[in-house]
C-alpha cells in the first residue's frame, strides 16, 4: 500500500508539472512560434503536432533500454525545464524550455506507463489538485509570477517529484492500457470543459447579466470545489454494474454537448455534469481497483513471463503516447478553427464520445478493491483546497465614482492579445500598469480570453478586473468565453450584445453596448467592438453595422465608441463612423499609429465620440504588454 501511494503521489505531481509546462507551451505556439499572427495556422498545427508524434517512438525507446532509465532521465528533464520556466523568459528561449519540458513529459508518461498498471488514481489526483491550485492562484499559475513564492512553490514540488521518482519500483502487472489511452483525452476535456476555474466563472458570471453578456460574479469560482469533489468521488469509487455503468459516459456527453452549444448560460452545468461524468469514465477502466471474471493475469516464471509483460508494457507506451496525440489533435482542431473558419462544435463532443465508448466497454467490475488512498478523505482533502479559491481569488470589483455627474471622463481601449505580450510572457501586471497610469473611468478591451485550454486556461478579464478595481461586462464574439469587454468605474446598465456578420472573417465579432450612469440623470452610452476584417478586404460592412447599432443604441445620449477596428484613418470603414455622425477623438494627435507595440505603423486602434463630447489629450502610451498600443483620450461632458 506504501509503494502505490507513494507511486500515485508521484504521477500526480508529475501531470501537475506537466500541466504547468502546457499552460506556457500552448500559448507560444501563437504568441512565440506564431510570429504576431503572420504565420500560417497550418504551420502552427504542424509544429504543435509533430512533438506528440515525436513521442511515438518513445514505447521503442523504452523497450530497448528499460523504462527505468527513461523515466528518471526524462523526469530530470521535465523538472528543469518547469523550474526554469519560473524565470518567464519570454521569446524563443521560453518556447524552446517549454517545448524541451512538453517533450520530456510525454516520453516520462511512457516510461512510467510501461512500469504502472493503475494510474487512474493518480491521474485522477494531479487532473484535481492542478484544478484546485489554478483556482486558488485566480488562475494565473505560479510560472508567470515571477516572485520568491513562485520560486519556492515550484522548487517544492520539482523536489517532491525527484524524491519520488527515486525509489525502487514495483513490478507491474498485466492490464492498464485502456486507461492510459484515456490519459490525453481525459486531460484536454479537465483542461476545457470539467475542471476548468476560468470556464466555470464566466458561466457565473453569464448568470449575473443576462440576455447574452457577462457581469461581475458573486463567489464566481464556487462551482469549482463541487466540480473537483464530483470528480474525485466518481473517478475513485466503484461504477456501479450493468446499464448503471452509463451512467459516466452519458454525463460527459451531455456536459461536452452543453458547452459546444455555445450558450453562456449552460456553462455551469456543463463543468458540472463533464466533471462527474469524466470521473466516472476513468473509474471504469481502472483495472487496479477491481476484480472481474476475465482479468488478465501477472505471468509468472521464465522468458514468458518476461515476454508477457514487456509486451503489456510496451501495449501501456503505445497507449499513453496516442492517447497524448488524441489531446494534440483535439486541441488544435478546435482552436484552429478560429484561424481557419470551418465548425469545431463537434470537437470535444467526438473526444467525450471516444472517452465514452473505450470507458463502457471496460470489462464490468465483479468486486472493487481498495484504491492507494481512502476515496471520501482524498475527496475532501482536494475539495478542501479548492474551497479557499472562492474567499481567497473571488473579488468583486464596485463602481466606486458616485458622486457625480463628472465634467470629463477618460477612456481607453486597449486589444489585450490575451494578455500576452509581444514577448509571449503572460504580462497582466505591464497590461494593467500602462492602463492604470491613465486614470481610467472607463477602459474597452478586445481580444479578452476567459478560458481558452490553447492561451492557458485564465480568466484574463475578471484578473484584468480585480487589478484595476473596475466591475465588467462582457460580450462574447468567436465563442461564450472569447470577445470584448467595458470595465467602468460608474455603474453600468443595459448591455446588450450584436453580433456582426462574419463576411467570411473566420473569428466572430460583435459590438458591446453599455450604458454609464452618471447619477442625477446623466447617462453615456459606450460601444466596444473588434472588428475582424475578411482576408484580404476591409471590414466595411462590420463597421457599417457597429456605427448603426451604436447610433440606435445611444438614442441621443452622449456615445462613445472604440476598440481595435482594423481600418485606417481614410479608409472606407473608417469613413462608415464618421459618415454616421461620429467624431474622431484622436483627430488632433494623427498620425497616432497603434499596432505593433514595438515599431506602430497602423493606426486600427481608435475611439470615436458623439457630436456633443468634447475630446482632448488623446495619446498612445507605449507598453509592450500587448501586440496594441493602447489609446486614451479625455472627453469633456456637455454642459447640463
Amino acid at each position: 500500500m506504501r509503494y502505490r501511494q507513494l507511486a500515485t503521489g508521484t504521477l500526480a505531481l508529475g501531470v501537475i508539472l506537466l500541466i504547468d509546462v502546457l499552460r506556457v507551451w500552448l500559448p507560444g505556439i501563437i504568441t512565440i512560434f506564431g510570429q504576431a499572427a503572420s504565420t500560417p495556422a497550418e504551420l502552427m498545427g504542424a509544429f504543435a503536432l509533430g512533438w506528440f508524434v515525436l513521442a511515438l517512438g518513445a514505447p521503442a525507446v523504452v523497450r530497448w533500454v528499460g523504462a527505468r532509465p527513461v523515466v528518471v532521465v526524462a523526469a530530470v528533464a521535465l523538472a528543469l525545464a518547469r523550474l526554469a520556466l519560473t524565470a518567464a523568459p519570454g521569446g524563443r528561449t521560453q518556447l524552446w524550455l517549454a517545448t524541451a519540458g512538453l517533450l520530456a513529459g510525454l516520453v516520462w508518461l511512457v516510461g512510467v506507463a510501461a512500469d504502472t498498471d493503475g494510474p487512474v488514481p493518480g491521474l485522477a489526483l494531479g487532473f484535481a489538485v492542478n484544478a484546485a491550485l489554478h483556482a486558488v492562484w485566480d488562475t494565473v499559475d505560479v510560472v508567470w509570477w515571477g516572485t520568491w513564492v513562485a520560486w519556492l512553490s515550484s522548487s517544492v514540488a520539482v523536489l517532491l517529484f525527484l524524491l519520488g521518482t527515486a525509489q525502487p519500483v514495483a513490478r507491474a502487472g498485466g492490464g492498464g492500457a485502456r486507461a492510459w489511452l484515456l490519459a490525453g483525452p481525459a486531460l484536454l476535456l479537465a483542461g476545457m470543459v470539467a475542471l476548468s476555474p476560468a470556464l466555470a466563472r464566466t458561466g457565473m458570471s453569464y448568470l449575473f447579466a443576462g440576455d447574452g453578456v457577462a457581469g461581475s460574479p458573486l463567489f464566481g469560482l464556487a462551482p469549482v470545489p463541487v466540480a473537483v469533489a464530483a470528480f474525485l468521488v466518481s473517478a475513485s469509487t466503484g461504477p456501479p454494474r450493468g446499464w448503471g455503468r452509463a451512467y459516466g459516459p452519458v454525463a460527459l456527453l451531455v456536459g461536452s454537448l452543453l458547452f459546444a452549444s455555445d450558450r453562456g448560460d449552460l456553462l455551469v452545468p456543463a463543468v458540472l455534469l463533464a466533471a462527474v461524468g469524466l470521473g466516472a469514465c476513468l473509474a471504469l477502466t481502472d483495472d487496479a481497483n477491481r476484480l472481474n471474471g476475465t482479468a488478465e493475469t501477472e505471468p509468472t516464471g521464465g522468458q514468458t513471463a518476461r515476454d508477457g509483460t514487456d509486451a503489456t508494457a510496451t501495449r501501456r507506451g503505445y497507449a499513453v503516447a496516442v492517447g497524448m496525440l488524441v489531446f494534440a489533435l483535439g486541441a488544435v482542431g478546435y482552436y484552429s478553427a478560429y484561424d481557419l473558419g470551418y465548425p469545431n462544435a463537434a470537437v470535444p463532443v467526438v473526444v467525450a464520445g471516444l472517452v465514452a465508448v473505450v470507458a463502457f466497454t471496460a470489462q464490468p467490475v465483479v468486486r472493487w478493491l481498495p484504491g492507494p488512498f481512502p476515496p471520501l478523505r482524498a475527496a475532501a482533502a482536494v475539495t478542501a483546497l479548492a474551497l479557499l479559491a472562492p474567499v481567497v481569488a473571488d473579488e468583486v470589483p464596485v463602481a466606486s465614482n458616485r458622486d457625480g455627474p463628472p465634467e470629463r471622463l477618460t477612456v481607453v481601449a486597449y486589444n489585450i492579445r490575451m494578455g500576452f505580450g509581444l514577448d509571449g510572457r503572460f504580462d497582466l501586471t505591464g497590461l494593467t500598469e500602462v492602463v492604470a497610469r491613465q486614470r481610467p473611468d472607463v477602459v474597452l478591451l478586445s481580444e479578452v480570453d476567459r478560458a481558452w485550454l490553447l492561451n492557458g486556461g485564465h480568466d484574463t478579464l475578471d484578473v484584468v478586473a480585480d487589478r484595476l478595481g473596475m466591475p465588467y461586462v462582457f460580450g462574447p464574439a468567436a465563442d461564450s468565453v472569447w470577445g470584448d469587454a467595458v470595465l467602468s468605474r460608474w455603474p453600468m446598465d443595459d448591455a446588450r450584445s450584436l453580433p456582426l456578420p462574419a463576411v467570411g472573417a473566420p473569428t466572430g465579432a460583435q459590438a458591446l453596448g453599455v450604458t454609464l450612469d452618471l447619477s442625477d440623470g446623466v447617462r453615456v452610452a459606450v460601444v466596444s467592438t473588434h472588428l475582424q476584417p475578411p482576408p484580404g478586404r476591409g471590414p466595411v460592412v462590420q463597421a457599417r453595422a457597429v456605427a448603426d447599432f451604436a447610433i440606435r443604441y445611444a438614442a441621443g445620449r452622449p456615445l462613445v465608441v472604440a476598440g481595435d477596428l482594423n481600418t485606417e484613418p481614410g479608409d472606407e470603414a473608417f469613413g462608415e463612423f464618421t459618415a454616421a455622425g461620429l467624431v474622431d477623438a484622436l483627430a488632433a494627435a494623427r498620425p497616432l499609429a497603434t499596432s505593433p507595440a514595438d515599431d506602430p505603423r497602423e493606426q486600427i486602434d481608435h475611439i470615436f465620440v458623439s457630436a456633443g463630447l468634447t475630446p482632448s489629450d488623446p495619446v498612445a502610451p507605449r507598453s509592450t504588454a500587448s501586440d496594441h498600443l493602447p489609446v486614451a483620450v479625455t472627453v469633456a461632458l456637455p454642459p447640463r
